[in-house]
C-alpha cells in the first residue's frame, strides 16, 4: 500500500507526534509498504513535490531528522514563525496532494487540530482515507466537557467535576485540596495540574487558562492509574501506570525510566472485566470507530473512574497501546498494520 504517516502539526504535542510518526513509518516500511512521513504543518517543498506517485518509490529515509522528545512541550508560536511560506494554513505545502495519492493516511498527530476532528472532517470532504475514528467522535473525546457530560448521561463513572470560564473563575476550589485542574481540551497531560494547597490551586488555575478559556476542575481520586485500549470494539489487556515521582504528566509519559508500567495489570478477574467493559462503554458512548484508549483511576476501595478517552493514542517507544498489544503476542509492526486494517472498515 501507499501510506502517508502524518505527524507534527501545531499542537503542544508536536514533538510526541513526530516520535510516534517515526516509529510507525519504520514499522510500515518493514512490512513492505511504500511510506512517506510528512509534517502536517511544514509540508514538503522538494523539487519533486509535484511528482506524488514517484515520491512513494524514492529510496529516502523520511524519519532521519526526528529527534527524541524533550522534557517540556514545544514553543508553538516560534514554530509557526519559522514556517518558510509564512502561511497560516494548517496544512503545509503539498500535504493534501500527497495524501490524496496515498491509499490511506496513518494519523500520527496528537492534540490540537490533529485530534479534535478538524483534520478528519477535512479529509472526509477531500475523499482522503485515514486511520482512527471519525470527526464527530474525535471532537467529543478531545473536549473534556462533552466527554464527561456524555459519561454522566450514560452512567459511566468518572470523577466529580465542574467547568469554569476564565472571566467567572473562583479562587475558592470547588472540591477538597488536592484536586485536579485541567484545560478543557488538551492531551499528554499538558495543562493538567494537581494542586496541594489553595495557593497552588490559584496558580495552577491561571496556568491552565493559558491553554483555553475554560478549565475543568475535578475531584482528586487517590489510588492506582490504568489504561485500556479498545481496538475494533474489543478491549485489550489493561496496563497499570505508576510514576516514580508525581503523577503521569508530560515528562513521566515520555522520558524513559520515569514510570513503572505493568501489563497485564495485577487485578482480579472481576475488576479486569469491569474496567474493560467500562472502556468499551466509553468507546460506544462517544460513537468511536477503529481504535482508542481510555484512561482510568481505581480508588482505595476498588471504585473505577474513567478520566478521559484518547482517539489517537501515542505510538512512541514508551506508549501504552503497543505494550497492551505485546501482552497479546502482537509486535509493533503487526499492530501498526492491524490499525490500518481496522480503520479501512470505515470505507467499506
Amino acid at each position: 500500500m501507499k501510506i502517508v504517516v502524518l505527524a507534527g502539526g501545531t499542537s503542544t504535542e508536536r514533538d510526541v507526534s513526530f516520535v510516534t510518526g517515526a516509529q510507525v513509518y519504520k514499522a510500515l516500511k518493514k512490512k513492505g509498504h511504500q511510506v512517506i512521513l510528512l509534517d502536517a504543518f511544514y509540508g514538503y517543498s522538494g523539487i519533486d513535490a509535484n511528482e506524488t506517485e514517484l515520491l512513494f518509490e524514492v529510496d529516502r529515509d523520511w524519519a532521519a531528522d526526528i529527534k527524541e522528545i524533550t522534557e517540556t512541550d514545544p514553543d508553538i508560536e516560534k514554530i509557526k514563525e519559522q514556517r518558510p511560506d509564512k502561511s497560516n494554513s494548517y496544512f503545509g505545502p503539498h500535504v493534501i496532494s500527497i495524501c490524496q495519492a496515498a491509499d490511506i493516511v496513518f494519523l500520527a498527530l496528537h492534540g490540537g487540530d490533529g485530534e479534535n476532528g478538524k483534520v478528519q472532517a477535512a479529509f472526509d470532504l477531500l475523499g482522503i482515507r485515514y486511520t482512527g475514528t471519525g470527526y464527530l467522535s474525535s471532537a467529543l473525546a478531545m473536549d473534556k466537557f462533552y466527554t464527561k457530560a456524555i459519561m454522566d448521561v450514560r452512567n459511566i463513572p468518572n470523577p466529580k467535576w465542574v467547568i469554569m470560564k476564565k472571566d467567572d473563575a473562583s479562587d475558592v476550589p470547588p472540591f477538597n485540596i488536592p484536586c485536579v485542574v485541567k484545560t478543557r481540551a488538551g492531551g499528554s497531560s499538558v495543562g493538567v495540574y494537581i494542586p496541594k494547597t489553595e495557593e497552588e490551586y490559584r496558580k495552577n488555575l491561571r496556568e491552565a487558562f493559558v491553554y483555553n478559556d475554560y478549565v475543568i476542575i475535578e475531584e482528586y481520586i487517590k489510588g492506582r492509574e490504568f489504561s485500556v485500549a479498545v481496538i475494533d470494539g474489543r478491549a485489550y489487556p489493561i496496563i497499570e501506570i505508576a510514576p516514580i515521582e508525581g503523577f503521569y504528566d508530560y515528562k513521566n509519559k515520555y522520558q524513559a525510566g520515569s514510570t513503572v508500567e505493568t501489563c497485564p495489570a495485577e487485578l482480579s478477574a472481576e475488576k479486569t472485566a469491569e474496567m474493560q467493559q467500562c472502556a468499551i462503554n466509553v468507546y460506544n458512548a462517544l460513537e468511536m470507530e477503529s481504535y482508542a484508549r481510555m484512561d482510568f483511576m481505581m480508588d482505595e476501595n476498588g471504585g473505577i473512574y474513567c478520566l478521559e478517552a484518547n482517539t489517537l493514542p501515542g505510538m512512541t517507544p514508551t506508549s501504552l497501546v503497543p505494550q497492551e498489544a505485546a501482552a497479546e503476542g502482537m509486535n509493533f509492526e503487526d499492530l501498526c498494520e492491524h490499525l490500518i486494517n481496522v480503520s479501512m472498515k470505515k470505507y467499506k
